[in-house]
C-alpha cells in the first residue's frame, strides 16, 4: 500500500515536472529579445511572417522561426577598382567605395542572395556610364558632382532590395602611364607658354612706363617754354604800354642811360688804358648826353 502512494506520488510529480519544463520551453521559444542593433526575419511554416525590431518580441512557439538575423548597422563595402573611359577617350582607373545600411530586411533576404555583390557590380556599371559621358577635366574638377550623380543613382537601382546608400566616394582616379605623359608634356608646354607671355608683357610695360617718362619730359619742357614765351610776352606788353603812356623820348631816355653806363663800365676797366670809340659811338654818346641833360 505504501509503495503504491509512493509510486502515485512520484508519477505526480513528475507529471508537474514535465509540465513546468514544457512551460519553460514554451516562455523560451514564444518570448524573443532582439538587439538594438539588429532585425530579424520570422517565418511561419515557410512563408514570411513578420519582422521582429529591437526589444522584446513574442513568437507561437514550434509555428513561428527566426529564419535570418540581419544587421542593421552601416556597412562599407571594400574598395573597388574598375576601368572607365571618357568621353575623350582616356582610360582610367577608379577607386570607389560604398556605404549602405539594410532598412528592410524581408527585401534584402527573399530578392537578393549577395548584397556586396550586387551592389559593387550595380556601382562598377554606373562609375563607368557617368564617367563615359564626361572628359577628363571635367571628372577632375567635378568630382563631387560625380560622387552625388553616382550615390543617387546606386540608391534608386538597390531600392528593391530593401537597402539604404548612406555614402559613395571615389578614392582615387589613375590615368594610364602613356596619358600621364601626355600631360605632363602639355603641362610644360603650358608653363612655357605662360612664361613667355610674362616676359613680353613685361617688356610691353617697360616701353610703356619709357615712352610715359618721354611724354611727361616734353610735356614739361614745353610747359616751360610756354611761361617764359608768357613772361618775354609780358615784358613786351610793359614796354609797349611805357612807350604808348610815356612816348618815345621815354624809351630813348632808358637807351641813352644804359650806353652811357657801358661807357662809364668800360672807362673803369683796369686792363684798358686806352679806348677806341667810333664816330657814331660818340655822336650816340652825345645824344645820350643831351638828353640826360635836359632830363637833369
Amino acid at each position: 500500500m505504501t509503495e503504491e502512494i509512493l509510486l502515485q506520488y512520484l508519477s505526480s510529480n513528475m507529471t508537474y515536472l514535465l509540465l513546468a519544463a514544457l512551460l519553460i520551453i514554451v516562455v523560451y521559444k514564444a518570448v524573443k529579445i532582439v538587439p538594438q542593433s539588429e532585425k530579424h526575419v520570422v517565418e511561419r511554416f515557410g512563408r514570411l511572417h513578420s519582422v521582429m525590431g529591437p526589444g522584446i518580441n513574442m513568437l507561437i512557439p514550434f509555428l513561428d522561426r527566426i529564419a535570418h538575423k540581419i544587421s542593421i548597422l552601416e556597412r562599407q563595402l571594400p574598395t573597388a577598382t574598375q576601368d572607365a573611359i571618357t568621353k575623350d577617350n582616356v582610360l582610367l582607373q577608379v577607386d570607389t567605395s560604398v556605404f549602405y545600411r539594410i532598412t528592410e530586411p524581408e527585401k534584402t533576404v527573399y530578392r537578393i542572395r549577395d548584397v556586396d555583390a550586387a551592389i559593387a557590380t550595380t556601382v562598377a556599371g554606373i562609375v563607368r556610364a557617368e564617367i563615359g559621358k564626361m572628359d577628363l577635366d571635367e571628372v577632375q574638377s567635378n568630382r563631387d558632382s560625380l560622387i552625388a550623380t553616382i550615390k543617387t543613382s546606386v540608391e534608386d537601382a538597390v531600392d528593391d532590395w530593401g537597402i539604404e546608400v548612406t555614402r559613395a566616394e571615389i578614392l582615387d582616379v589613375n590615368l594610364d602611364q602613356a596619358t600621364r605623359d601626355a600631360m605632363l608634356q602639355q603641362l610644360n608646354a603650358e608653363r612655357a607658354r605662360r612664361a613667355q607671355v610674362t616676359e613680353a608683357e613685361g617688356t610691353k610695360r617697360a616701353v610703356e612706363l619709357n615712352a610715359d617718362a618721354e611724354l611727361y619730359a616734353a610735356e614739361q619742357t614745353a610747359k616751360a617754354r610756354r611761361i617764359q614765351a608768357d613772361a618775354e610776352a609780358y615784358a613786351t606788353s610793359v614796354v609797349a604800354v611805357a612807350i604808348r603812356e610815356n612816348g618815345l623820348e621815354a624809351a630813348q631816355y632808358q637807351v641813352a642811360l644804359k650806353q652811357v653806363e657801358a661807357l662809364n663800365a668800360l672807362g673803369s676797366s683796369p686792363s684798358s688804358s686806352t679806348v677806341l670809340i667810333p664816330a657814331q659811338a660818340l655822336e650816340a654818346f652825345g645824344n645820350a648826353f643831351n638828353m640826360l641833360k635836359g632830363k637833369t
